[in-house]
């Protein structure tokens, strides 16, 4: 599974509360919470949920950008969440 390969690397530098491994956390419960409600459309729990969890993600990523935006523009890209706009 791709999260224990990222827990290994993370492990390597103790560091697991990272905001980079905290969005990948995130982007994984999103897509695996997107596929079930692809399934199950009326679970509004769920919807609720994933509403949740990108809002906590948004400002993970916000707050990175602000403090160092290399790191942030790698793992945009890393995770292909959205396109990076050039100006």
């Amino acid at each position: 599974m791709v999260k224990n390969s990222i827990i290994s690397i993370n492990s390597q530098e103790k560091n697991t509360g990272s905001i980079e491994f905290q969005v990948f956390c995130f982007t994984n419960k999103i897509q695996r919470l997107t596929s079930h409600l692809e399934l199950h459309t009326k679970d509004f729990l769920s919807q609720r949920g994933l509403r949740k969890i990108l809002g906590k993600r948004q400002r993970l990523l916000s707050y990175l950008a602000n403090k160092n935006t290399v790191r942030y523009k790698e793992l945009i890209s890393e995770l292909g969440i959205r396109e990076i706009k050039t100006r």
